[in-house]
């Protein structure tokens, strides 16, 4: 039997809000906490807790930027004559998603989403590296390269995997007791609230179930390790999506000319802007003033949420949507979906949370990149308590 094992589980979407008044982990993670997320989508809070480290730093932000000289989607732009009944289709996307990501030899998480082809050629794609990898970020270290420096041995979830797979697979894992350190990574939680809000009876349902899953790995554990040092956490929450705003077409009737006057990229909650053209920046400043449905981000507001780049890489201008508004159609998708992410860190269900069997949470853990320090700190403690 092993010393410690310090058993981390994130459940991507977990909001404060969803689970505030749900009795969720309480009979084994009892120490609960809101957390204050990043400003950003799962591209960047996921990153934000596996290093540490804030957007600006570590540069892994939305997914598509306007970068025409790197892009690696030339090849598809031909696809840009084919009826949009056909390329807006979401099976379409997912298989060709899938060829191209081979093709690309990308490493993280990739979906063409709903960029239009005829200006696919003007963009490249963020995420060619997966930050649950060593060496997986844009900028700087991860909690793999801390592990993989000081020899301690770990698993790590697989996200093309089933979460089942890769419940089952942590529980062998700690059964053959090959590991002092697990990062355990369900997705799923995510998906559902896209589907369905967070209102839905489903939700209570999918919670559940999460918690009949961390009691089985629970169970294992305590059979090897003396100690578990349990930490399940969120990288943001979920919004209920009541309203719905058609940016692009204000923005299109301007009849200005895109990848010559401007760029732009419409993701499911902010617009990004490159301008090329200062009458073209005036107009669409102009239009984007006058929607109440958001606002343009400032940039002390940006630097203040240490998502602000001085080289623009990511845009130029940013117009962020009210909590519950959900640009549609969007690069993101063509259709509604019934809740959203990527809001304002300091609106309702941005929140995120940390639940653990630990005593006490330190005073300084308040935003989701101080996870990383939690889990530095126990893959020390691990490495010395199991004598590596």
């Amino acid at each position: 039997m092993k010393e410690v094992l310090p058993l981390f589980i994130m459940i991507d979407a977990c909001g404060w809000e969803i689970v505030r008044n749900d009795p969720f982990a309480q009979n084994f993670a009892p120490t609960r906490k809101k957390l204050e997320s990043v400003f950003g989508y799962s591209s960047t809070c996921v990153p934000s807790i596996l290093s540490g480290r804030w957007p600006d730093e570590h540069r892994n932000w939305c997914y598509f930027v306007f970068d025409p000289k790197n892009s690696p989607f030339r090849s598809l732009k031909p696809f840009g004559w084919l009826p949009k009944f056909i390329t807006s289709r979401r099976i379409f996307r997912r298989y060709l998603t899938k060829f191209v990501k081979v093709q690309l030899k990308f490493r993280g998480y990739f979906d063409l989403y709903n960029i239009p082809f005829k200006f696919i050629h003007l963009f490249d794609f963020t995420e060619k590296k997966s930050p649950l990898k060593p060496k997986g970020m844009n900028r700087g270290p991860n909690i793999f390269d801390f592990l993989e420096e000081r020899g301690v041995p770990y698993f790590v979830t697989e996200p093309l995997n089933p979460e089942e797979d890769n419940r089952d697979r942590l529980i062998r894992d700690i059964e053959a007791e090959r590991i002092d350190f697990a990062f355990q990574y369900w997705a799923g939680l995510d998906g559902l609230l896209h589907m369905v809000g967070n209102d839905s009876p489903e939700i209570p349902k999918k919670l559940r179930m999460y918690e009949e899953w961390i009691e089985q790995v629970l169970a294992a554990a305590r059979d090897h390790y003396k100690e578990v040092r349990l930490y399940i956490f969120s990288d943001h929450g979920m919004a209920n999506c009541d309203e719905h705003l058609d940016l692009k077409a204000k923005i299109d009737a301007l009849n200005l000319r895109m990848g010559v006057d401007y760029a732009v990229v419409y993701d499911s909650t902010m617009a990004r802007f490159w301008f090329f053209d200062e009458d073209a920046k005036r107009r669409i400043i102009e239009v984007l003033a006058k929607e109440p449905q958001g606002r343009v981000m400032p940039d002390e507001e940006l630097k203040g949420f240490r998502a602000y780049f001085d080289d623009h890489y990511f845009g130029e201008l940013i117009w962020l949507a009210k909590e519950g508004v959900l640009i549609v159609p969007s690069h993101m998708g063509e259709r509604p979906i019934r809740a959203m992410h990527g809001y304002h860190p300091h609106d309702p269900h941005t929140y995120a949370t940390l639940f653990t069997n630990q005593d006490s949470v330190p005073d300084d853990v308040t935003h989701i990149p101080h996870i990383c320090r939690l889990m530095e700190r126990d893959a020390e403690l691990a490495k010395q308590a199991n004598g590596r």
